[in-house]
């Protein structure tokens, strides 16, 4: 096993979103007080809505939110206030709760066509890190039952991506099948990466990972150039 990867395991799905929430504020608290900002990607999906809340609620008077910046790993190409949008998720169970000032959240705009979309939110990327490749100082991800990761599926060609940040697709095999991703190499230029994981029917992908099979697994091609990943996963998760 890779010696910057480390895979926590709590009985729980609560205990896992309370360890991981805890491990937000620490890296968050730890960043800004060297620096101005923190900078973090969000997932989409149902299970880290427990740890927005817990941000919102036991924790919101940890950290000076004001200060972080909220991005998206992937969004579903469906307006705003539509019910799979992952911003919709995250601004009722996070962002709203906590009163993060607008110019601090960076939602990808879903309007016009996908791949204009795209490349106006890698602009926009791009625009507030400053030249080179942008290095999100925390990024949250969780895992499909297939193993894949924000919006990118086994076998799609957004894999084999390495130049744009983010890209448009378009045959995702769960609905919606058009969303906006980030590319492997944005990712893999994180400081942190933290997939949260819960569910039997995640175990089955969990295992390849940690038997280091299938490498073509899209979780296994999350490897930051330099940076820490770390597994929060409940016991259903896994075969204890």
């Amino acid at each position: 096993m890779d010696r910057n990867l480390r895979i926590h395991v709590y009985d729980t799905q609560r205990a896992l979103a309370r360890a991981a929430a805890n491990a937000f504020v620490a890296s968050a608290g730890e960043v800004l007080s060297t620096r101005d900002r923190f900078t973090v990607a969000l997932a989409g999906g149902s299970t880290p809505k427990t740890l927005y809340a817990l941000l919102a609620s036991e924790l919101r008077d940890t950290l000076a939110w004001n200060r972080v910046h909220f991005f998206w790993t992937d969004e579903r190409f469906v307006p705003p206030d539509d019910s799979e949008s992952n911003y919709r998720m995250a601004r009722d169970a996070l962002l709203e709760p906590l009163g993060v000032p607008q110019e601090n959240v960076h939602a990808p705009d879903t309007g016009g066509k996908p791949g204009d979309a795209a490349e106006r939110y890698q602009d926009a990327m791009r625009a507030f890190f400053g030249s080179g490749l942008p290095r999100f100082d925390w990024i949250l991800l969780g895992m499909g039952e297939d193993g894949h990761v924000a919006s990118l599926f086994p076998g799609s060609s957004a894999l084999e991506e390495t130049e744009r940040l983010v890209v448009a697709v378009h045959d995702s095999p769960k609905p919606p099948p058009v969303r906006l991703t980030m590319t492997l190499p944005l990712l893999n230029a994180a400081r942190e990466i933290h997939f949260l994981i819960a569910g039997r029917r995640k175990r089955d992908a969990f295992s390849k990972i940690l038997r280091q099979e299938n490498a073509h697994l899209p979780a296994q091609q999350i490897r930051p150039n330099d940076g820490t990943v770390d597994w929060w996963v409940d016991l259903e998760a896994t075969n204890a």
